[in-house]
């Protein structure tokens, strides 16, 4: 064999073994010809940054991808699904810290330990809640909010997606932080709730980032704080309500990938290795930081410890505030 049949020879070996390679980092499941389900939990409207992930799983990979709204229960039922799927790799779930940490703490009664019956992947985004006001509500920044619930106890109130929810206990985490006394009202959609706080029928909610900025630019909100530790580069002239006099007061919305329990580690390993590709890529990182929402892509461990800092946060919130269990 020629010294030039030999370099194409080994040329070819070489390519062969860098496309394996990168094929085998690239695949969601045990079989790349397998369609992959994306399990969300919430209706379609709030999905965008789901979906975008989703979409650029399929670019990556080449394999058929389907989403799926599954909405219901704040995410719960998504949740049942995924813990009920094959363990393959071939179904995903992008639940948040409702479906994992306050389920377990704030029901009578669950059909499972999820971080027993779900394994983390990974930590895709997360994102602050903004306090915002309708546009006829009598206080023209957070401070003054505050001193308004303060002379008049039980008489203001604020929206939430139902008890239990993060936008409740974002609530009450506010009411014991600044020491006031403001009413919760529940809502069984975001739609109703948003309707409600332009018309004046309640006073104040936390949303989300993606939801609130465009409210506020068209004047049908007015943003007050943000409930991040550090100002949002989305919402720089935002004060926290941390940096309004209550050190330590930070909440923040995440969304995470998880797979149901006993998929192999190695498939766990390689899906991980892909959603923090994905979320290190500029286009990427760029589109979700125009909804107001920072990428994360961080490792299992990081992501597990995550969800312990949460449990223990709100752990602390319901004994303080005497949530009871919802049956």
């Amino acid at each position: 064999m020629t010294r030039s049949l030999i370099r194409t020879a080994a040329l070819c070996i070489l390519l062969s073994v860098v496309l394996a390679h990168n094929g085998a980092h690239a695949q969601v499941g045990d079989n790349a010809s397998r369609p992959v389900r994306v399990l969300y939990g919430f209706s379609p409207g709030s999905d965008i940054a789901a979906r975008f992930i989703t979409e650029t799983i399929a670019e990556r990979t080449g394999q058929p991808t389907v989403f799926e709204n599954v909405a219901g229960a704040a995410g719960n039922i998504a949740a049942d699904q995924l813990a009920r799927a094959e363990p393959n790799g071939h179904t995903l779930g992008i639940l948040t810290g409702a479906n994992i940490v306050l389920r377990p703490l704030l029901h009578q009664s669950v059909p499972y330990e999820p971080l027993k019956a779900l394994i983390p992947i990974s930590l895709l985004w997360r994102f602050p809640a903004l306090l915002v006001v309708g546009p006829e509500t009598k206080a023209k920044d957070f401070s003054e909010l505050i001193e308004r619930a303060r002379r008049a106890p039980g008489e203001l109130t604020f929206a939430h997606l139902g008890a239990g929810s993060v936008t409740h206990l974002t609530g009450e985490l506010l009411k014991i932080t600044a020491d006031i006394d403001i009413r919760g009202v529940p809502y069984r959609s975001v739609s109703a709730l948003i309707s409600d706080i332009i018309s004046g029928r309640v006073d104040m909610a936390f949303i989300p980032p993606s939801t609130a900025i465009p409210l506020a630019n068209q004047g049908q909100v007015r943003a007050l704080a943000t409930t991040s530790g550090s100002r949002s580069p989305s919402t720089p002239n935002l004060p926290t309500i941390a940096e309004m006099g209550y050190p330590g007061f930070e909440v923040a919305i995440w969304f995470g990938a998880f797979a149901p329990a006993n998929t192999p580690q190695p498939v766990v390993n390689r899906i991980g290795t892909l959603l923090r590709d994905i979320l290190a890529t500029p286009k990427v990182r760029e589109r979700l930081l125009q909804l107001g929402i920072e990428p994360i892509g961080g490792t299992q461990a990081e992501f597990m410890q995550t969800i312990l800092d949460e449990k223990k946060l709100w752990s602390n919130l319901v004994e303080k505030a005497g949530i009871k269990p919802i049956e």
